[in-house]
């Protein structure tokens, strides 16, 4: 079962341990924050250089030490969006990338909704295939895992600029957009991206492979059925063309760090046979949420 009672724990956990993770460059925090009177006080977070102190909790610190902000309901909260690849490519591998990146999504969406912040999921493969809208709340989670749990791969011809185009249209608040994929469009995924960040969006991408594709082992005559389209081919494999193929998928990844190196973006790549509170507590790590 891909989410079971040890998997909801494990939430919690990664929860507790780092309230901050959405402050850190893996997604960087946007809040107004609307203080005034008559505002009711919702929670607290813990203290980061920058904050105001006259929002400080000085009673809490008198008692424990610590440096704690309060939060309160009319605090714009950070919006957070989910665009999870479902095409057919997805669906390779053992463990399959797809369990992976659905297992992802839930744990940093469960972290969001701890945080006060709203979340929202688009699954796409060629279109948007469905939707969970914007909510808000740690008692939504069971809602969520339902929804990831009744998505399969699907479609053919991944295009993520095209996805992008429809979700950027819509009439809704700019966030932070995590895109959990491999990445495999013929499309190119860089358009999509592109079209993210000038729509003025946060993206974040966290690219997922099977070593399998990175290192294949065959040789001989094969026939290859394309995971999306179908389409099949025979070819030889060679020695010489596992190298060439081995430079060229290299070249890919290499391709994807550089591209968020270059614009500053958040990017994770991982194979499929990480745990994923292993990958999320690499993430907090890289971004400096816990030690």
């Amino acid at each position: 079962m891909l989410f079971d009672g040890d998997f909801l724990k494990k939430l919690e956990y990664l929860s507790l341990i780092s309230r901050r993770v959405f402050r850190g460059s893996i997604l960087a925090q946007r809040r107004t924050k609307q203080m005034g009177g008559g505002i009711e006080f919702a929670d607290h977070r813990e203290y980061t250089p920058g904050d105001d102190f006259r929002h400080l909790d000085w009673n809490v610190y008198a008692r424990h030490g610590d440096l704690l902000l309060k939060r309160f309901q009319e605090e714009e909260d950070l919006h957070v969006y989910f665009l999870i690849d479902c095409s057919r490519s997805m669906g390779f591998g053992n463990p399959p990338k797809f369990d992976l990146a659905r297992q992802v999504t839930a744990a940093l969406a469960y972290i969001a909704l701890s945080n006060l912040d709203r979340i929202g999921i688009i699954a796409y493969s060629q279109e948007i295939i469905a939707d969970f809208p914007l909510t808000r709340g740690k008692d939504r989670i069971l809602s969520l895992l339902r929804f990831l749990e009744k998505l399969e791969p699907q479609g053919t011809d991944t295009n993520l600029g095209r996805i992008v185009n429809s979700f950027a249209l819509r009439p809704q608040r700019r966030g932070l957009a995590v895109v959990i994929s491999d990445l495999f469009d013929p499309n190119g995924y860089e358009r999509g991206l592109d079209l993210l960040r000038h729509r003025t969006y946060e993206p974040h991408l966290v690219q997922i492979h099977d070593p399998a594709e990175a290192r294949p082992q065959m040789l001989g005559e094969i026939e290859l059925v394309d995971a999306e389209t179908d389409s099949v081919r025979k070819v030889t494999i060679t020695e010489r063309a596992l190298r060439e193929y081995r430079k060229v998928f290299d070249n890919f990844q290499a391709g994807v760090a550089g591209y968020g190196k270059k614009y500053g973006l958040g990017c994770t790549q991982t194979t499929n046979e990480v745990d994923f509170e292993d990958l999320i507590l690499r993430m907090m790590r890289t971004a400096g949420a816990v030690s």
